[in-house]
């Protein structure tokens, strides 16, 4: 498999979920008893040998106090308590095969902002971002290779938005079709899962910018933004009711977003 790195952010508060959001940060809000962002982290490692750079910041030492644990969950451990040392050794067929850098980038620090401190790390090739709370059945080959046959320094997925409420389609008075939620027909939004190069990070100014807007607007007026158009699945994590939809997919047994994990 190909070795990519791989951003994350991690670190805002999710103000719209505060149910869950109060105690963890949002990325650590779990689906199917397993964090969006690990199921976020599968999707990556289903199409590559992925190194992740996680950006930190809300209640930061959950993700961190997770990864350890984790780490220490799926291999086999020795416990010294003459020496009072713990030895992990071996794994087991469960556990994934990852690395991950987790990197502070600051409490009140902007989307741009967190991007540029992980520039460091990111600075030596292709590089692709997400963020920490949506999960999609993009195919991150297909993604990739567009990104490479435009030569460009910036793409962005552009998915099609959820609906906010039930559709129905009539014939006459019956309804003859529902969805609870479906995406609509018509529209793009960006959906996340960029592309970089490393000459992005200068269209950055500093912590207090926002990556959606300046930085973003900077690349298209100078024609260094492509649009992947991806029309099939994409859910991100803003409220409990998108929560629930996704955990209500994951009880269906056949999840969307999980057509291509495996977890090594």
């Amino acid at each position: 498999m190909e070795r990519i790195k791989v951003a994350i952010l991690a670190g805002g508060v999710g103000s719209r979920l505060s149910e869950e959001t109060e105690s963890k940060p949002k990325p650590m809000v779990e689906i199917g008893g397993q964090p969006i962002l690990w199921h976020i982290m599968a999707h990556y490692a289903a199409y590559f040998d992925p190194e992740f750079f996680i950006a930190l910041g809300y209640k930061g030492e959950y993700i961190k106090k997770y990864m350890v644990d984790y780490v220490s969950l799926t291999k086999n451990i020795t416990v010294d308590f003459a020496q009072q040392e713990v030895k992990r050794h071996g794994t087991n067929c469960d556990g994934p095969n990852w690395r991950v850098n987790l990197i502070d980038t600051g409490q009140s620090t902007n989307t741009g902002g967190r991007i540029k401190r992980l520039g460091h790390y990111l600075q030596d090739g292709t590089c692709m971002l997400t963020w920490g709370d949506g999960v999609s059945d993009i195919d991150l080959h297909k993604l990739l290779d567009f990104h490479r046959s435009h030569g460009k320094l910036c793409t962005l997925t552009a998915v099609r938005p959820p609906a906010r409420f039930g559709h129905l389609r009539f014939e006459g008075d019956r309804v003859v079709e529902f969805n609870e939620k479906p995406q609509t027909a018509e529209g793009w939004i960006n959906g996340a899962f960029f592309v970089l190069e490393p000459e992005v990070f200068d269209y950055i100014d500093g912590d207090s910018t926002q990556w959606e807007h300046e930085p973003l607007r900077r690349l298209a007026d100078d024609g260094q933004l492509m649009a992947y158009r991806h029309d099939s699945f994409w859910q991100c994590m803003d409220t409990l009711r998108d929560k629930k939809l996704l955990e209500s997919l994951w009880d269906s047994g056949n999840p969307p977003w999980m057509a291509r994990h495996i977890v090594q």
